[in-house]
This record gives C-alpha cells, structure tokens and sequence, in this order.
C-alpha cells in the first residue's frame, strides 16, 4: 500500500485519541481559519474544510460556532504556527507542528518531553527535508480509470491513485486539494469525501525493536499530551 493508504489508516486511528484534544485542536484551528479568511463559509474554503472535517470527527456544533463567533464578536485572539523537529531513538524522526498563544509555554512544554526521553532537539529544516508534504482525498463512487478521467477533464496531474477496496485514494501536491474535490464532485456531485487532508508523510521509514521502540512510544504518548501541538507525524513503522 502506498502513502495514501497510510494517511487513511492514521485518519481512523485519531478518532481513538481523547475528545477533549481533539475538541481544542479543532475550535483553534478553525479561529484562526475564520480571523485569516473570514467567517463565511462559502467564501472561505479553508474553514470549510476544516468545519466540515470537525463534524465527521463529532466535534459538538455549539464549540464550533464559539469559535467562529469569537471572530464576529470582536475578540482578538493571536496564535502562532510553529513546527518543532526531533531525533528519535534508532534513527527515528518526529515533527510536532503547534499552534500556541503562548510560545515560552510551548516550548517549555516541548523541551520537558526531550529531557524526559532523552532524545534531542533538531534546528529548523534538520528534520523537515526527510519528509513530503502532500494531499489525501478518499471517497467511494467512481472507478480507477472514472477517477482519473475526471482528473484529465480538469488538466490536474496527481502523484498517485490508489484502490483499498472500493475506495479510491488520490495523492496530490497541497496547492491541488481543493481543485482535486471540485473536480470529483463535477463528476459525483453527491460524493462525501472519507479522506480530506492536507498532511505530512516521511520519504523513508525505519523499524524499531526493544528499548528504541519502548523509547519512541513514550516519547510519541508525551507530545500528544502537550495541549499546543495540533499534529504529529514520524517516520517508524508501527
């Protein structure tokens, strides 16, 4: 299976993550989304996406609403996107991209989880080269040949298209996510989208075994406690 499918598989595996995490990611992104594009969603295909992404995580209306609210009432919230890359045990690598209104806590937070596993800190780019930065569409209703004519029709050239079962997975460039949707939608105007993601994959992975691994998941189960990191992704095999 290719990238594709491993951003399905981690897409299913985040609904077993705390909601209370996944509640707080979620009203901070899509605050920020509607303070940096506007509060309409037929005018902001970012909060868009991410409102509708929210709801098939069942993420409550009413915290949505609060944090689209907060923009149209007048509150000037500020936060900050930063990425933190780290050396793993065995050869591993991880980045935790944050979004923070305190950036001292932050990396406060962070610098507690590398002491604690003792693993060590990467300046900026050390990590990030090792990785791609891609786009995951999924969604059921079209063959492999339908998909990829509809792709043509729409002159988007795409990394990869990918069947798990009868679902297809297409894996594009960033820039292209929202163009690859209307796309399939001219084609399937009722099609709902099961993956929509905008996400991180590593070029190479590695396989851990005893300490390093015992290392590795602690270190993974410590970043995912810390309340300003939004995303994590890695290179291991698990």
């Amino acid at each position: 299976m290719g990238r594709a499918y491993e951003v399905r598989k981690a897409s299913i595996q985040k609904t077993g993550a705390a909601k209370g995490k996944i509640y707080s990611m979620y009203a901070k992104e899509i605050y920020q989304a509607a303070k940096n594009g506007g509060t309409s969603l037929d005018a902001n295909a970012a909060l868009k996406r991410l409102v509708e992404k929210a709801k098939k995580e069942q993420v409550p209306s009413d915290i949505i609403n609060r944090a689209i609210d907060k923009v149209n009432s007048g509150a000037d919230e500020s936060y900050e996107s930063t990425r933190y890359e780290i050396f793993g045990p065995g050869g591993s690598t991880v980045l935790a991209d944050c979004l923070t209104d305190n950036l001292n806590r932050t990396v406060s937070d962070i610098r507690t989880v590398i002491n604690k596993t003792h693993t060590k800190l990467g300046a900026m780019n050390s990590v990030s080269y090792m990785y791609d930065n891609i786009c995951v569409v999924g969604f059921t209703g079209l063959s492999e040949e339908e998909t990829m004519d509809a792709l043509i029709e729409a002159g988007l050239d795409v990394i990869d298209i990918e069947m798990n079962e009868n679902e297809v997975l297409i894996t594009g460039v960033p820039n292209d996510l929202y163009a690859i949707k209307e796309a399939i939608i001219k084609k399937l105007p009722n099609v709902s989208f099961d993956v929509d993601e905008l996400t991180t994959v590593a070029k190479t992975k590695v396989n851990l075994t005893l300490e390093d691994l015992e290392v590795f998941n602690k270190l993974i189960e410590m970043l995912e406690n810390v309340d300003d990191i939004q995303h994590i992704y890695h290179n291991v095999n698990l």
